[in-house]
């Protein structure tokens, strides 16, 4: 489970100022900085065996909100709670890290090895024996369809095989949570599909599963809850069906449209 509570995250930008006709000024000396709330005082619970979509147009604060629940950025005010599934709150860094799987769009991995081979070596970083390694690597093949190139180098992927060796990285210490930011993003049907049925069977398993994606069709079909985000805030929360019906339409696409044109004009 995970607990997000009052959470923001503050940045500075420069602000360019503006000449006499409206035009931006250049140069060092012309902008001045200013404070802005990526993520602004955010609250909400994911319990255990739930899909949450975390939805917003571009800049609306969704991966600076999943890094900071998934350890990897401090937030500025408030605090997330992560429980393992005795309801424990974890507070050892190590463990942290184990109980959680975070795939990024910014994830690099290492080109010049197959997807096996560093699947092994993350394994023995996170101590699995390699018995354990060879069952789990085989698991994760099968799940993901993966055994057409687990023995190619990663450089000679495909960028839906490279996805999904990516997402491997992620399930080999078999997390109790995911977080994925946008991961079926430019993949074909046949690999898109592949993440989306693998995010489904980890509901199954237990697991918590934390996702943005823009493909909304993808969201509804998939999600238990969703977070629709606005400048950092909560501007809409509840199952696709309760957002459905408080915007009296039948697809989420036509919902955010509107819960967006909502928050614009007021």
């Amino acid at each position: 489970m995970i607990i997000a509570d009052n959470l923001c995250k503050q940045f500075e930008r420069t602000v360019l100022a503006e000449d006499k006709k409206g035009r931006r000024k250049t140069g060092k000396k012309t902008g001045k900085k200013e404070s802005f709330y990526a993520v602004d005082h955010i609250s909400f619970r994911v319990e255990q065996g739930e899909i949450l979509g975390i939805l917003g147009p571009n800049g609306a604060g969704k991966t600076t909100l999943l890094r900071m629940l998934g350890s990897l950025m401090e937030p500025t005010e408030g605090s997330v709670s992560i429980e393992n599934k005795s309801g424990e709150v974890l507070t050892d860094p190590v463990d942290l890290k184990k109980s959680i799987g975070y795939l990024s769009g910014n994830t690099k991995l290492y080109h010049r090895m197959s997807t096996r081979e560093m699947l092994y070596m993350l394994a023995e970083i996170y101590g699995i024996e390699k018995a354990e390694a060879e069952k789990r690597i085989k698991e994760i093949s099968d799940v993901l369809d993966m055994e057409s190139f687990l023995d190619n180098r990663i450089e000679k992927l495909s960028t839906g095989q490279t996805q999904r060796a990516s997402i491997a990285r992620c399930l080999i210490h078999d997390p109790d949570i995911y977080i994925f930011d946008e991961p079926t993003l430019g993949l074909d049907i046949i690999s898109a599909d592949a993440i989306v049925n693998f995010m489904k069977s980890q509901k199954q398993r237990g697991k918590t599963v934390l996702y943005s994606t823009h493909y909304l069709e993808e969201a509804q079909f998939m999600c238990d809850r969703i977070l629709m985000i606005y400048q950092g805030k909560i501007v809409r929360e509840g199952s696709p069906k309760e957002i459905l019906e408080q915007c009296h339409t039948d697809n989420l696409r036509d919902a955010f449209h509107q819960v967006m044109e909502e928050v614009e004009k007021a």
